[in-house]
């Protein structure tokens, strides 16, 4: 981590996105408090709406996030299978070499 400059990472993106769309929840039904005024049945129905469609976005990243991340250690284990693959074969090519030394 360096300071004074800002360092991009998937991992800071996501908390960052996180944070930001509480924020924004947060501010929304702040705005809507202040500036809609209606009953207090209409305000809590426009509420409700509001923190349903946020948790439906919120668990839309998720599904999202999930996906990512299997797909990610999908191509990881791949990688490491063909490391593993072609270590195997190096140390298949080599061996006859050292016997002929000795």
């Amino acid at each position: 981590m360096r300071f004074g400059s800002y360092e991009s990472s998937d991992s800071s993106n996501v908390g960052t996105a996180l944070t930001f769309l509480l924020i924004g929840v947060g501010m929304g039904a702040l705005a809507a408090l202040v500036l809609a005024p209606k009953t207090g049945k209409q305000f809590r129905r426009d509420l409700r709406r509001g923190y349903e469609d946020a948790r439906e976005s919120l668990q839309d990243w998720s599904d999202e996030a999930k996906d990512r991340v299997r797909d990610v250690k999908d191509r990881v284990r791949d990688v490491a299978d063909r490391g593993a693959e072609i270590a195997e074969d190096l140390r298949q090519r080599i061996e006859p070499l050292r016997g002929r030394r000795g």
